[in-house]
């Protein structure tokens, strides 16, 4: 079963100064943020599992990908953020001289 789920409201100002704490929040104490500016409902912030589920029930395709995803991490097949950036970078190079 599920525990309730916390839902705070709270400037981006403040969110912004706080950010590192919200985020431990919301990753620990499965909490949720929803981010305001001028007291309008902007954006929010959720834990990385609440995302998933709803990623994967917008498209099922998805679902695949991070169980697949998931199991290559599991196995060790992960790879090193930088140099994945660094690929990413030259990827986008080679678009830009194609165009």
């Amino acid at each position: 079963m599920k525990s309730k789920l916390t839902v705070h409201r709270i400037p981006i100002t403040k969110a912004r100064i706080n950010l590192g704490q919200i985020v431990r929040r919301v990753h620990t104490n499965k909490e949720c943020f929803i981010l305001e500016k001028d007291g309008i409902p902007v954006a929010g912030i959720i834990d990385v599992d609440e995302l998933e589920d709803y990623l994967e029930v917008q498209n099922p395709k998805l679902a695949e990908q991070i169980r697949k995803g998931y199991e290559a991490y599991d196995r060790g097949e992960g790879r090193n953020l930088d140099d994945f950036l660094i690929e990413l970078k030259a990827e986008a190079q080679k678009g830009k001289k194609k165009a």
